[in-house]
C-alpha cells in the first residue's frame, strides 16, 4: 500500500479541490528504514515489557514494593534464574485465564445484546466508515452488577482479582502474544477493509499491526465485533475498573474496612472510568484507533499492560495499608475529581463541536473552528473540523493536563509508603501523553510541509 500523503488545514472553506491534500492509505510503510525502529526497538520492547510487567506485579506482591529486594534475587538467582522463580505455575495461570477469558466472553456477549445507539465514526483513509454500538456505559454498570452479584452468590470471592492478579499477568502476556500473532494473519489474508498492509518486515508488521479497522463475526451481528473496541475498550477499561473494585473487597476481607488512601485511589479512578464510557464514541476520533493499526504496539498494551501496570498503585495499596488522614485524603479526592471533570470538559466540548457541524457554542460564544479538507485515496473529497474555543482555544492538547491531575490523585497515596513501586504509572502517563502529542504534531506537520512542497 501506498504511504500517506497529506491532511492539510486550510481556513477557506471555497478553496479549489486541486489545493486539498490526498489522505492516502495509512502509513503502514514506515518513512524510516532505521536498524533501531524497524528492528530493535520494537525487538526490545516486545522482549523487555512482559518482564518488566510481571516484575512489578511480583515486586507489589511478593517483596513488599521493595526495589532493593527486587534487585538482590536477580543478584543472588541471576537474571535467569530470577525469572524463573517468579513465574507462576502452569496450573495457576490457567485458573487465572479462566477468570480472565470468561470475562472476555462476558464483554462479547454485553456488545450486541446491551441497548445503545449505533454511532458512525470517521472516515478512514480508504474511505471507510466504521459503525459502532454506543453501549459503554451499560456494559460498565452491567459489569460491576455481574461482580456484585456473582460474588454474593458465592460464585466467587469478591476479592479473587487480587488473589490472581499475578498468574493472571503472566497468563495475559502469553494470551496477548498469541493474540496478536492472530491479528498480524488476519491483517494479511483476511483483512476487513481497505485500510490494511503489511511491510514485509515481520518484526514490524507484528509490533506495528497489519490492519487498521479488524472486526469478525458478521454473520452474528450486522456490523460484527470491533477488536480494537473491544481490547481497548470493553476489556482493558472495563477489567481496570472491577479490578480496582475486587482489591479494595479484598483489603476489606483481610482488615475489615477499606483504608482512606485505597478508597480515593480506588473512587478517582472510577469516576474516570466511568467518564471514559460516557465518551467512548468520542475515543473511536483519537489517535488510538484512527491511527493506531491493531498490533501488539496497542493490543498487547490493553490486553495486559491495562490489568496489571493501570492497576498497580491500587494494587500497591491493597497489599500495603496506608491512611492519609481526612484533609489530605479530601485534598486529593477533590483535585482528582476535579481533573476528571475538566477533562470530560474538554471532550465533551469537541463532541458537541462536531455534532453540530461546527455551530456550536463554547463558553457563551460561537465556535471558533479551522477547516481541514482532504481527499481519500478513492477520489473522495471530505472536510474535518478543528476547534479553537473553550479548552482547545487555551493549548493544544490542554485536555492532558486535567488527566495527569487525576492520574497524580490516585497514585500520590502510594507514596505515603516512603516507596516509589505504586507511583510509577503517573510518569508512564505523562511521558505517553507527551509522545501522543508529538506524534499527532508530527503528522500535521510532515502533511503540511509535503502538500507546500507539492505546490
Amino acid at each position: 500500500s501506498s504511504a500517506r500523503q497529506p491532511v492539510v488545514a486550510v481556513a477557506d472553506a471555497d478553496d479549489k479541490t486541486s489545493k486539498m491534500g490526498t489522505w492516502a492509505k495509512d502509513n503502514i510503510k514506515p518513512k524510516s528504514s532505521n536498524l533501531l525502529m524497524m528492528y530493535i526497538g520494537p525487538l526490545a520492547i516486545m522482549v523487555v515489557l512482559p518482564v518488566l510487567n510481571l516484575s512489578l506485579v511480583y515486586t507489589i506482591l511478593k517483596l513488599e514494593g521493595s526495589g532493593t529486594k527486587f534487585l538482590n534475587k536477580f543478584r543472588d538467582e541471576g537474571v535467569i534464574g530470577a525469572i524463573v522463580s517468579m513465574h507462576p505455575s502452569v496450573s495457576e495461570m490457567m485458573h487465572a485465564m479462566k477468570y480472565a477469558l470468561g470475562f472476555m466472553a462476558l464483554q462479547l456477549v454485553f456488545m450486541p445484546l446491551l441497548p445503545g445507539k449505533y454511532y458512525v465514526g470517521p472516515v478512514s483513509p480508504s474511505g471507510h466508515r466504521p459503525t459502532y454500538k454506543a453501549n459503554g456505559v451499560a456494559a460498565f454498570l452491567a459489569t460491576i452488577v455481574v461482580w456484585m452479584v456473582g460474588s454474593l452468590l458465592g460464585l466467587f470471592k469478591a476479592g479473587v482479582l487480587f488473589e490472581i492478579a499475578f498468574p493472571m499477568c503472566a497468563g495475559l502476556n502469553i494470551f496477548a502474544i498469541v493474540f496478536c500473532l492472530g491479528l498480524y494473519l488476519k491483517g494479511v489474508y483476511a483483512p476487513s477493509t481497505g485500510d490494511s498492509g503489511c511491510t514485509g518486515n515481520f518484526v514490524f508488521d507484528y509490533w506495528w499491526g497489519t490492519e487498521l479497522y479488524p472486526r469478525f463475526g458478521h454473520w452474528m451481528w450486522s456490523i460484527g465485533w470491533d477488536i480494537k473496541q473491544f481490547t481497548n475498550c470493553r476489556f482493558g477499561m472495563l477489567i481496570w475498573g472491577i479490578m480496582l473494585l475486587s482489591y479494595a473487597a479484598h483489603q476489606y476481607e483481610q482488615l475489615g474496612y477499606v483504608t482512606d488512601a485505597l478508597l480515593v485511589s480506588v473512587f478517582v479512578q472510577e469516576v474516570y472510568i466511568l467518564k471514559f464510557f460516557s465518551w467512548e464514541m468520542g475515543y473511536v476520533n483519537t489517535m488510538d484507533i484512527q491511527h493506531d493499526r491493531a498490533g501488539y504496539y496497542i493490543c498487547y498494551g490493553c490486553l495486559v499492560f491495562v490489568p496489571s501496570f493501570y492497576t498497580s498503585h491500587s494494587l500497591f495499596l491493597a497489599a500495603n495499608p496506608v491512611t492519609l488522614g481526612p484533609i489530605t485524603a479530601s485534598a486529593l479526592a477533590i483535585s482528582g475529581v476535579l481533573g476528571v471533570w475538566v477533562n470530560w470538559d474538554c471532550d465533551n466540548q469537541k463532541v458537541k463541536f462536531r455534532e453540530s457541524g461546527g455551530k456550536a457554542t463554547i463558553w457563551g460564544s460561537p465556535a471558533r473552528m479551522i477547516r481541514a479538507k482532504y481527499i481519500t485515496s478513492k477520489g473522495e473529497a471530505k472536510e474535518s473540523l478543528l476547534l479553537l474555543s473553550g479548552w482547545w482555544g487555551v493549548s493544544r492538547h490542554f485536555h492532558y493536563v486535567p488527566e495527569w491531575m487525576a492520574a497524580f490523585s490516585w497514585t500520590a497515596p502510594s507514596l505515603w509508603t516512603g516507596t516509589a513501586a505504586g507511583f510509577f504509572y503517573f510518569p508512564y502517563l505523562v511521558w505517553l501523553l507527551l509522545d501522543r502529542a508529538f506524534r499527532d504534531e508530527l503528522r500535521w506537520v510532515v502533511d503540511f510541509l509535503a502538500w507546500a512542497a507539492a505546490l
